[in-house]
């Protein structure tokens, strides 16, 4: 049966099972092979933008991993091609606003001016960075509330990135009575940053000076450093500590009261 298919196809089935089974192995390594390339670039792929490197490498090693295996079945491959080329071109027009926040999270990709982890000020949002993905950035915000920001409005807008340096300043105002010199609400409130020891001296000591004269009262500027990770814990114990120590020092804090005086 074998030698009149030979006769009649005027093949050589040794041949052609040697070449079948040459194009299997062919097409299954491939699979294989190709399998194991997205994994390990997968692994490979930075963490801060680990979804958004994820998705746009998956999608590029799977359309030439489809194209490999086509082209060992015996398919064309230029004809995959072009209908990719024309889905593509369809699927332009229809997400144009998706493709403006593609592009954004390339902005994102190439710059990097936040990292994940990072807390930043962004899009009109304030946390910490969670996620960089394909159209979107996750941020979560203090209150533990998760914000998804398109990444267009992200890259075209003033990114405030607080955890880049490892130091951070901490601003505050505090307003002091007429009747107080300068000299004792500064010391009042130099007792008050002593007592919190998360402040550093690096890279200047903490600053207290007048800086208004406001029609209440003087407000004092105060300028302090600690690391970026104690700034809340600063900011908050001096919040706290600065009206004790007023306290203590007989150091009146004005506040708008209404006073009402009645003749007889």
């Amino acid at each position: 049966m074998l030698k009149f298919l030979e006769k009649t196809l005027d093949v050589d089935l040794s041949t052609l099972r040697t070449a079948m089974a040459g194009h299997v192995f062919g097409i299954i390594a491939t699979l294989i092979i190709g399998f194991l390339l997205v994994k390990l670039i997968i692994l490979a792929v930075e963490k801060t933008l680990y979804r958004f490197i994820h998705s746009v490498v998956r999608i590029i090693v799977y359309f030439i991993w489809i194209l490999e295996v086509a082209s060992r079945c015996g398919l064309d491959a230029k004809y995959l091609v072009t209908l990719a080329s024309v889905l593509s071109a369809a699927f332009a027009l229809a997400a144009q606003g998706s493709l403006s926040n593609l592009f954004g999270g390339v902005l994102l990709l190439v710059s990097k001016p936040f990292l994940v982890g990072d807390y930043v000020i962004a899009g009109g949002v304030e946390g910490t960075v969670l996620q960089i993905g394909l159209l979107n950035t996750q941020i979560n915000t203090l209150d533990n509330k998760r914000i998804s920001v398109p990444n267009s409005t992200i890259s075209s807008a003033t990114i405030t990135n607080c955890s880049t340096e490892g130091k951070r300043r901490v601003d505050l105002t505090f307003y002091a009575s007429y009747d107080n010199s300068a000299d004792q609400v500064k010391r009042a409130i130099l007792e008050a940053v002593a007592q919190v020891d998360r402040i550093i001296n690096d890279p200047i000591p903490p600053f207290i000076r007048v800086t208004e004269y406001g029609q209440s009262g003087i407000g004092y500027a105060v300028k302090v450093w600690c690391l970026t990770s104690d700034y809340w814990d600063v900011y908050y114990d001096l919040m706290e500590n600065v009206k004790d120590s007023f306290d203590r020092n007989g150091v009146e804090m004005p506040y708008n009261h209404m006073v009402i005086q009645m003749e007889r």
